[in-house]
Protein backbone atom coordinates (compact mmCIF):
# COMPACT_ATOMS: atom_id res chain seq x y z
CA UNK A 1 0.00 0.00 0.00
CA UNK A 2 1.21 3.42 -0.94
CA UNK A 3 1.32 6.65 1.50
CA UNK A 4 -0.46 8.47 -1.14
CA UNK A 5 -3.16 5.57 -1.55
CA UNK A 6 -3.86 4.93 2.08
CA UNK A 7 -4.04 9.08 2.80
CA UNK A 8 -6.64 9.08 0.37
CA UNK A 9 -8.43 6.19 1.81
CA UNK A 10 -8.23 7.71 5.44
CA UNK A 11 -9.45 11.05 3.99
CA UNK A 12 -12.80 9.31 2.40
CA UNK A 13 -13.49 7.43 5.31
CA UNK A 14 -13.21 10.32 7.38
CA UNK A 15 -15.48 11.95 5.27
CA UNK A 16 -18.03 9.56 5.63
CA UNK A 17 -18.15 8.44 8.84
CA UNK A 18 -16.27 10.85 10.79
CA UNK A 19 -13.95 11.30 13.73
CA UNK A 20 -16.12 11.66 16.32
CA UNK A 21 -19.32 8.84 17.02
CA UNK A 22 -20.56 7.84 19.65
CA UNK A 23 -22.81 4.76 20.23
CA UNK A 24 -25.96 5.41 21.23
CA UNK A 25 -28.46 4.47 23.53
CA UNK A 26 -31.86 3.10 22.50
CA UNK A 27 -34.59 5.27 24.85
CA UNK A 28 -37.13 3.36 25.77
CA UNK A 29 -40.20 4.37 27.70
CA UNK A 30 -41.48 3.34 31.18
CA UNK A 31 -42.88 0.26 30.02
CA UNK A 32 -39.41 -0.45 28.37
CA UNK A 33 -40.94 0.51 24.70
CA UNK A 34 -38.80 2.08 22.12
CA UNK A 35 -39.02 5.96 22.62
CA UNK A 36 -38.75 7.37 18.52
CA UNK A 37 -39.04 10.68 19.84
CA UNK A 38 -36.58 10.40 22.59
CA UNK A 39 -34.12 9.03 20.24
CA UNK A 40 -34.64 11.97 17.73
CA UNK A 41 -34.34 14.81 20.86
CA UNK A 42 -31.49 12.73 22.42
CA UNK A 43 -29.75 12.45 18.89
CA UNK A 44 -30.48 16.32 18.81
CA UNK A 45 -28.98 16.98 21.93
CA UNK A 46 -25.90 14.54 20.84
CA UNK A 47 -25.07 16.17 17.02
CA UNK A 48 -26.03 19.62 18.55
CA UNK A 49 -22.97 21.15 18.91
CA UNK A 50 -20.77 19.18 15.90
CA UNK A 51 -18.55 17.79 18.37
CA UNK A 52 -19.98 13.83 17.12
CA UNK A 53 -19.91 13.60 13.93
CA UNK A 54 -22.26 10.77 13.67
CA UNK A 55 -24.27 8.66 15.89
CA UNK A 56 -24.11 4.80 15.74
CA UNK A 57 -27.74 3.01 16.34
CA UNK A 58 -28.19 -0.42 17.37
CA UNK A 59 -24.95 -1.09 17.80
CA UNK A 60 -23.78 -3.10 22.07
CA UNK A 61 -24.68 0.24 23.92
CA UNK A 62 -27.94 0.21 21.54
CA UNK A 63 -28.99 -3.11 23.30
CA UNK A 64 -29.25 -4.66 20.20
CA UNK A 65 -29.44 -7.91 21.09
CA UNK A 66 -32.62 -7.43 22.78
CA UNK A 67 -34.29 -5.16 20.01
CA UNK A 68 -36.45 -6.14 17.52
CA UNK A 69 -35.57 -5.72 13.70
CA UNK A 70 -39.01 -3.26 13.20
CA UNK A 71 -37.20 -1.22 16.50
CA UNK A 72 -33.77 -1.37 14.42
CA UNK A 73 -35.27 -0.28 11.40
CA UNK A 74 -37.27 2.65 13.68
CA UNK A 75 -34.04 4.10 15.46
CA UNK A 76 -32.68 4.60 11.89
CA UNK A 77 -35.50 6.55 10.74
CA UNK A 78 -36.14 8.66 14.31
CA UNK A 79 -32.26 9.30 14.10
CA UNK A 80 -32.66 10.36 10.24
CA UNK A 81 -35.12 12.49 10.89
CA UNK A 82 -32.80 14.41 12.79
CA UNK A 83 -29.19 14.62 10.43
CA UNK A 84 -31.53 15.17 7.39
CA UNK A 85 -30.10 18.22 5.34
CA UNK A 86 -26.39 18.26 7.41
CA UNK A 87 -23.70 16.75 7.48
CA UNK A 88 -24.05 14.59 10.07
CA UNK A 89 -23.75 10.54 9.84
CA UNK A 90 -25.95 7.32 10.95
CA UNK A 91 -24.52 4.20 10.66
CA UNK A 92 -26.50 1.32 11.67
CA UNK A 93 -25.17 -2.07 13.53
CA UNK A 94 -26.43 -5.05 11.68
CA UNK A 95 -24.54 -7.66 13.21
CA UNK A 96 -26.34 -11.04 14.23
CA UNK A 97 -25.24 -14.48 14.63
CA UNK A 98 -26.85 -15.68 11.37
CA UNK A 99 -25.22 -14.39 7.85
CA UNK A 100 -28.98 -13.94 6.44
CA UNK A 101 -30.49 -12.26 8.74
CA UNK A 102 -27.51 -9.91 8.90
CA UNK A 103 -28.29 -9.23 5.00
CA UNK A 104 -31.71 -8.93 5.90
CA UNK A 105 -30.78 -6.27 8.55
CA UNK A 106 -28.02 -4.49 6.19
CA UNK A 107 -30.39 -4.10 3.60
CA UNK A 108 -33.52 -2.81 5.70
CA UNK A 109 -30.81 0.01 7.06
CA UNK A 110 -30.21 0.90 3.89
CA UNK A 111 -33.57 1.29 3.10
CA UNK A 112 -33.80 3.65 6.29
CA UNK A 113 -30.81 5.61 4.49
CA UNK A 114 -28.28 4.40 6.72
CA UNK A 115 -25.23 6.46 5.61
CA UNK A 116 -23.06 3.22 6.90
CA UNK A 117 -22.92 -0.30 8.19
CA UNK A 118 -21.19 -1.53 11.87
CA UNK A 119 -20.88 -5.33 11.05
CA UNK A 120 -19.76 -7.22 14.45
CA UNK A 121 -18.12 -10.49 14.37
CA UNK A 122 -21.08 -13.29 14.75
CA UNK A 123 -21.12 -13.85 18.28
CA UNK A 124 -21.94 -17.75 20.38
CA UNK A 125 -21.01 -19.92 16.97
CA UNK A 126 -17.52 -19.26 16.85
CA UNK A 127 -16.62 -19.78 13.17
CA UNK A 128 -13.57 -20.35 11.41
CA UNK A 129 -11.81 -17.25 9.93
CA UNK A 130 -12.86 -18.93 6.42
CA UNK A 131 -16.51 -18.59 7.84
CA UNK A 132 -15.98 -15.03 9.71
CA UNK A 133 -14.86 -13.66 5.81
CA UNK A 134 -17.58 -14.97 3.84
CA UNK A 135 -20.10 -13.15 6.37
CA UNK A 136 -18.20 -10.38 6.15
CA UNK A 137 -18.05 -10.41 2.32
CA UNK A 138 -21.31 -11.16 1.98
CA UNK A 139 -22.82 -8.05 3.89
CA UNK A 140 -20.70 -6.21 2.11
CA UNK A 141 -22.14 -7.72 -1.01
CA UNK A 142 -25.71 -6.90 -0.14
CA UNK A 143 -25.56 -3.08 -0.06
CA UNK A 144 -23.73 0.15 -1.68
CA UNK A 145 -23.15 1.06 1.92
CA UNK A 146 -19.68 1.37 3.39
CA UNK A 147 -18.73 -1.33 5.84
CA UNK A 148 -16.92 -0.75 9.29
CA UNK A 149 -16.36 -4.04 10.62
CA UNK A 150 -16.02 -4.54 14.50
CA UNK A 151 -13.32 -6.73 15.97
CA UNK A 152 -14.42 -7.17 20.18
CA UNK A 153 -13.26 -10.80 20.68
CA UNK A 154 -14.08 -10.32 24.56
CA UNK A 155 -18.07 -10.37 23.34
CA UNK A 156 -17.95 -12.53 20.10
CA UNK A 157 -16.13 -15.09 21.32
CA UNK A 158 -13.56 -15.00 18.31
CA UNK A 159 -11.41 -12.57 16.98
CA UNK A 160 -11.01 -11.37 13.59
CA UNK A 161 -7.21 -12.79 12.84
CA UNK A 162 -5.32 -9.99 11.12
CA UNK A 163 -4.71 -11.57 7.75
CA UNK A 164 -8.96 -12.13 7.46
CA UNK A 165 -8.95 -8.67 8.15
CA UNK A 166 -6.39 -7.63 5.24
CA UNK A 167 -8.80 -10.24 3.20
CA UNK A 168 -11.53 -8.22 4.02
CA UNK A 169 -10.11 -5.09 2.75
CA UNK A 170 -9.75 -6.22 -0.59
CA UNK A 171 -14.18 -6.00 -0.64
CA UNK A 172 -14.50 -2.19 -1.97
CA UNK A 173 -17.06 -1.59 0.55
CA UNK A 174 -15.32 -3.17 3.34
CA UNK A 175 -13.65 0.45 4.68
CA UNK A 176 -12.69 0.34 8.42
CA UNK A 177 -12.60 -1.39 11.37
CA UNK A 178 -13.85 -0.18 15.21
CA UNK A 179 -11.16 -1.66 17.44
CA UNK A 180 -11.66 -3.20 20.84
CA UNK A 181 -9.47 -6.18 20.83
CA UNK A 182 -6.76 -4.53 23.32
CA UNK A 183 -3.87 -5.92 20.84
CA UNK A 184 -2.26 -2.44 19.26
CA UNK A 185 0.55 -5.31 17.84
CA UNK A 186 -2.28 -6.50 15.62
CA UNK A 187 -3.84 -3.57 15.00
CA UNK A 188 -0.49 -1.79 13.84
CA UNK A 189 0.01 -4.96 11.20
CA UNK A 190 -3.27 -4.86 9.94
CA UNK A 191 -2.70 -0.55 9.19
CA UNK A 192 0.33 -1.50 8.10
CA UNK A 193 -1.02 -4.21 5.33
CA UNK A 194 -4.20 -2.88 4.59
CA UNK A 195 -5.80 0.25 3.79
CA UNK A 196 -8.77 -0.44 6.75
CA UNK A 197 -9.15 2.88 8.92
CA UNK A 198 -8.97 2.36 12.08
CA UNK A 199 -11.47 3.42 14.83
CA UNK A 200 -10.62 3.02 18.89
CA UNK A 201 -13.43 0.56 19.90
CA UNK A 202 -12.62 1.34 23.46
CA UNK A 203 -12.52 3.94 25.45
CA UNK A 204 -9.62 4.17 27.61
CA UNK A 205 -7.36 3.13 25.02
CA UNK A 206 -8.35 6.43 22.79
CA UNK A 207 -4.95 7.77 22.57
CA UNK A 208 -2.83 4.32 22.47
CA UNK A 209 -5.20 3.68 19.38
CA UNK A 210 -4.60 6.95 17.65
CA UNK A 211 -1.12 6.87 18.29
CA UNK A 212 -0.48 3.66 16.05
CA UNK A 213 -2.51 5.59 13.19
CA UNK A 214 -6.31 4.98 13.89
CA UNK A 215 -8.37 8.21 13.20
CA UNK A 216 -11.16 8.57 15.37
CA UNK A 217 -13.16 6.93 18.03
CA UNK A 218 -16.70 5.00 18.39
CA UNK A 219 -17.08 5.69 21.93
CA UNK A 220 -19.70 5.28 24.62
CA UNK A 221 -18.44 8.56 27.02
CA UNK A 222 -18.92 10.39 24.00
CA UNK A 223 -22.78 10.76 25.38
CA UNK A 224 -21.41 13.07 27.84
CA UNK A 225 -18.00 14.09 27.00
CA UNK A 226 -17.83 14.59 23.15
CA UNK A 227 -15.90 17.59 23.66
CA UNK A 228 -13.05 15.88 25.11
CA UNK A 229 -12.97 13.54 22.92
CA UNK A 230 -13.13 15.85 19.88
CA UNK A 231 -10.08 18.09 21.59
CA UNK A 232 -8.60 14.69 22.35
CA UNK A 233 -8.39 13.54 18.69
CA UNK A 234 -7.76 17.34 17.47
CA UNK A 235 -4.55 17.60 19.76
CA UNK A 236 -3.32 14.33 18.98
CA UNK A 237 -3.93 15.32 14.88
CA UNK A 238 -1.90 18.53 15.46
CA UNK A 239 1.19 17.22 17.02
CA UNK A 240 0.09 18.59 20.49
CA UNK A 241 0.55 15.08 21.92
CA UNK A 242 1.01 16.78 25.66
CA UNK A 243 -2.35 18.18 25.74
CA UNK A 244 -3.51 14.83 24.06
CA UNK A 245 -2.36 13.18 27.53
CA UNK A 246 -3.80 15.46 29.71
CA UNK A 247 -7.12 15.34 27.96
CA UNK A 248 -7.32 11.22 27.86
CA UNK A 249 -5.86 11.03 32.09
CA UNK A 250 -8.57 13.88 32.98
CA UNK A 251 -10.49 11.40 31.07
CA UNK A 252 -9.72 8.55 33.17
CA UNK A 253 -12.66 8.76 36.10
CA UNK A 254 -15.04 8.57 32.89
CA UNK A 255 -13.91 5.68 31.65
CA UNK A 256 -13.97 3.72 35.09
CA UNK A 257 -17.06 5.22 35.90
CA UNK A 258 -19.08 4.56 32.13
CA UNK A 259 -17.62 0.99 32.49
CA UNK A 260 -17.87 -0.16 35.97
CA UNK A 261 -21.05 -1.33 34.72
CA UNK A 262 -22.46 -2.49 31.54
CA UNK A 263 -22.00 0.33 29.37
CA UNK A 264 -25.57 0.35 28.01
CA UNK A 265 -26.58 0.90 31.64
CA UNK A 266 -24.29 3.07 32.63
CA UNK A 267 -24.67 5.83 29.68
CA UNK A 268 -28.51 5.37 30.48
CA UNK A 269 -28.00 6.56 34.24
CA UNK A 270 -25.95 9.53 33.12
CA UNK A 271 -28.68 10.51 30.86
CA UNK A 272 -31.69 9.99 33.25
CA UNK A 273 -29.76 12.34 35.82
CA UNK A 274 -28.57 14.94 32.79
CA UNK A 275 -32.64 14.44 32.61
CA UNK A 276 -32.40 13.60 28.88
CA UNK A 277 -34.08 10.43 26.87
CA UNK A 278 -33.15 6.92 28.21
CA UNK A 279 -35.69 4.53 29.78
CA UNK A 280 -34.89 1.30 31.18
CA UNK A 281 -32.00 -1.05 29.96
CA UNK A 282 -33.93 -4.28 28.24
CA UNK A 283 -33.06 -7.91 30.36
CA UNK A 284 -30.55 -9.05 31.01
CA UNK A 285 -29.47 -5.93 31.58
CA UNK A 286 -30.58 -4.11 34.61
CA UNK A 287 -30.41 -0.73 35.56
CA UNK A 288 -27.80 1.24 37.91
CA UNK A 289 -28.88 1.16 41.71
CA UNK A 290 -28.77 4.67 43.43
CA UNK A 291 -25.84 3.71 44.54
CA UNK A 292 -23.72 2.84 41.62
CA UNK A 293 -25.49 6.00 40.01
CA UNK A 294 -23.87 7.87 42.68
CA UNK A 295 -20.91 6.81 41.91
CA UNK A 296 -21.20 7.46 38.34
CA UNK A 297 -22.07 11.15 39.20
CA UNK A 298 -18.83 10.91 41.07
CA UNK A 299 -16.93 10.09 38.92
CA UNK A 300 -18.08 12.34 36.17
CA UNK A 301 -17.69 15.49 38.41
CA UNK A 302 -14.08 13.72 39.46
CA UNK A 303 -13.47 14.51 35.45
CA UNK A 304 -14.75 17.94 35.76
CA UNK A 305 -16.39 17.86 32.76
CA UNK A 306 -17.56 20.90 30.80
CA UNK A 307 -20.41 21.31 27.80
CA UNK A 308 -22.84 23.37 26.85
CA UNK A 309 -25.35 21.71 28.45
CA UNK A 310 -28.86 24.05 28.98
CA UNK A 311 -30.00 23.91 32.47
CA UNK A 312 -32.16 21.57 33.19
CA UNK A 313 -33.80 21.46 36.39
CA UNK A 314 -33.68 17.53 37.13
CA UNK A 315 -29.60 17.94 36.99
CA UNK A 316 -28.49 17.95 40.49
CA UNK A 317 -26.66 21.05 41.74
CA UNK A 318 -23.09 19.09 42.01
CA UNK A 319 -23.00 17.69 38.52
CA UNK A 320 -24.67 20.98 37.05
CA UNK A 321 -21.68 22.52 38.49
CA UNK A 322 -19.37 20.22 36.50
CA UNK A 323 -21.37 20.45 33.37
Amino acid sequence: MSTSAGNTRTTDVSRRFGTVLTAMVTPMDERGQLDQSGAEELARWLLRTGWNDSVVVNGTTGESFATSDWEKASMIHSVKRVTAGTQRRVIAGVGSTDTRHSIELARAAAEQKADGLLVVAPYYSRPTQKGLLRHFEAIADSTDLPVMLYDIPARTGVAIAPETLVAASRHPNIVAVKDAKGDLVSSSWVMKHSELVYYSGDDALNLPLLSIGAVGVVSVVGHVAANQLRALTLAYRQGRVDDALRIHRDLLPVYTGMFRCPGAASAKAALRTLGLPSGPVRGPLTDLSEEETALLVADLIAAGLQTTLAHRPQVPEALARAY
